[in-house]
């Protein structure tokens, strides 16, 4: 085998247990991975970590990536899902090539492996019911007890086995378990069940089967099948290693290395999918791909790069103790790479017109702007000054504070890329609000002035839909309810602001699928679902840096 192509100087724990393999022997010196997602739901923040993580080793150490279902529910299983996971993994730059499996490709294998241990003595036909099964099973500090059908025959059990696949008994009403050791510090050892009746159409293998292996018996074998030599998941499965390790000892089968890493958990969000899905349901977000999402359709709508998401599973690592990520990491990766490769236009969100009164009214000044300040090979474009023209509420007050660099009575500010007002008078309306301001155009760009503020023309901006996104919930831990409460008590209810914008007029051609930076507030995409020629939508990426703010006289 060819070496890592590349070779970091501080290497993970995952990193350092394949070298060493690699340096035994073992596995031929192999490095083959696998994604196994069971399609029940859409792909999450976290299962971008483990698609990264898995994909990454094997295109470091040039061996192979698998992407394979796990689809052993159909109860909670649509092809849906299975579209939109494809979707997904390709979209974060991992190539399984010509390697897609399904777990159902392998029923008949699995079958007769069960078979087989059945025949060893190592699995028996169990009538207990589910309630019976726990209450059998004992606790953390108690030893179980043998089932009373622990005892049946070879022969009874192959009997049973053969009738339950063959349709004879409702659901529920038999378990195949395997023959472990019911007194075993480690529950997943006590007895489980291997297969259960159920009487429900699978996607892909339609009304075939009438039952169907766990999760633990399936997923180890699948990995063996596929000639997977390290079984990456997260910490939860620890404990299920034990498991992993007895079904491949006892069929004599390949036998991959199971390594734990710890999930990813981010502040101001869940991610368990159940909860994802309760949000979808219940219809407290628009749907599984909603901008405040944290799956990877709502993060794509909202205008994510596969490229900040590699960034950002790269940048928190990988390691072995439970922790929660900040948010921030997140926003940060993304607007360091839209930083970089966003076009800047302007944009007003809360538009404050002002009047140029020395300027006439059918009078225009032409003035060219950079797409990318420090990206000259982007392009310049042009924009038109008039008469009339738009600026941000909050760029003006009219009692401002002594380092408010922006615009108040009496007061300069530089218009991006055109010259300098100053502001002579404030229209107000009955109720006090300001409602225009009347200023005093000056083109010497030589003039010092400390705050530089964006602008739209009046007359040639584009009217544009543009979404606010905040955290979905209000607290960093949501799970973390009161007594009596809910993850769902934790919504925030200002996680989404709707605004009709003014725009620059070149952006009436964006139907979807485009990044830009409106200077000063912030990153914005173009939404690929909702945008219609003429009829732009914008959703708030990630707003700017503080920092950036600061610098450009912000106040």
């Amino acid at each position: 085998m060819p070496e890592p192509t590349e070779k970091p100087a501080s290497r993970n724990f995952i990193q350092q247990a394949i070298d060493a393999d690699r340096a035994a022997g073992r596995f031929d010196r192999r490095v083959h991975t696998r994604f196994p997602p069971e399609p029940n739901g859409y792909l999450h923040i976290g299962h971008a970590k483990a698609i990264c993580l898995n994909s990454g080793l094997a295109r470091e150490y040039q061996g192979k990536f698998n992407l394979r279902f796990d689809d052993t529910n159909p109860a909670k299983e649509e092809q849906e899902y299975v579209d939109s996971i494809q979707d997904d993994v390709r979209w974060l730059g991992a190539d399984w090539q010509d390697r897609l499996f399904f777990a159902s490709d392998y029923f008949d294998q699995l079958y007769a492996w069960a078979v087989k241990l059945v025949e060893a003595g190592k699995a028996y036909v169990c009538d207990l019911d589910g309630e019976q099964m726990r209450a059998y099973r004992g606790t953390l500090t108690e030893p179980g007890r043998d089932s009373p059908f622990r005892g049946r025959t070879v022969k009874e059990n192959l009997d049973l086995l053969a009738r339950m696949k063959a349709g004879e008994f409702p659901d529920g009403a038999r378990t195949l378990r395997a023959k472990i050791d019911m007194a075993s510090p480690n529950v997943n050892l006590r007895d489980p069940v291997m297969y259960r009746i159920k009487h429900a159409h699978h996607h892909r293998t339609g009304d075939t089967w009438s039952i169907y292996p766990s999760y633990d018996y399936t997923h180890g074998q699948s990995d063996s099948i596929e000639g997977i030599t390290y079984s990456i998941c997260t910490l939860e499965f620890e404990n299920h290693r034990p498991l992993y390790d007895w079904f491949c000892k006892e069929l004599g089968i390949h036998h991959p290395r199971q390594i734990e890493f710890a999930r990813l958990n981010l502040t101001y969000t869940v991610m368990s999918k159940r909860k994802l899905l309760q949000l979808v349901q219940e219809k407290h977000v628009a749907g599984w791909d909603d901008p405040r999402m944290p799956t990877i359709r709502g993060l794509r709508r909202r205008g994510y790069t596969p490229d900040s998401i590699r960034a950002f599973c790269e940048r928190i690592g990988v390691a072995r103790q439970d922790s929660t990520i900040e948010m921030l990491w997140l926003e940060d990766a993304v607007r360091e790479h839209l930083n970089d490769t966003a076009p800047r236009r302007m944009a007003v969100l809360r538009p404050l017109k002002v009047v140029l009164t020395n300027l006439g009214e059918t009078e225009t000044i032409d003035c060219t702007l950079p797409n990318h300040p420090q990206k000259p090979e982007l392009g310049e474009r042009a924009v038109t000054l008039t008469r009339e023209l738009y600026i941000e509420q909050d760029d003006f007050m009219e009692e401002a504070p002594k380092k408010f660099f922006r615009l108040k009575p009496g007061g300069d500010v530089r218009l991006r890329g055109a010259g300098i007002i100053t502001c002579d008078e404030v229209v107000k309306d009955k109720s006090g609000e300001v409602t225009e301001l009347r200023c005093t155009f000056d083109p010497d760009h030589s003039r010092k002035v400390k705050g530089t503020i964006h602008w739209v023309s009046a007359p040639l901006a584009l009217d544009a839909q543009v979404r606010l996104y905040d955290h979905l919930f209000k607290v960093e831990n949501p799970d973390a309810a009161p007594e009596g409460k809910t993850f769902l008590d934790n919504l925030n209810p200002e996680s989404l602001e709707t605004l009709t914008a003014k725009v620059e007029p070149s952006l009436a051609k964006e139907q979807g699928g485009e990044r830009f930076q409106f200077e000063r507030l912030g990153y914005f995409y173009t939404d690929p679902i909702d945008s219609k020629p003429g009829h732009p939508v914008f959703n708030r990426t990630v707003t700017l840096r503080d920092a950036w703010g600061k610098e450009q006289g912000r106040g």
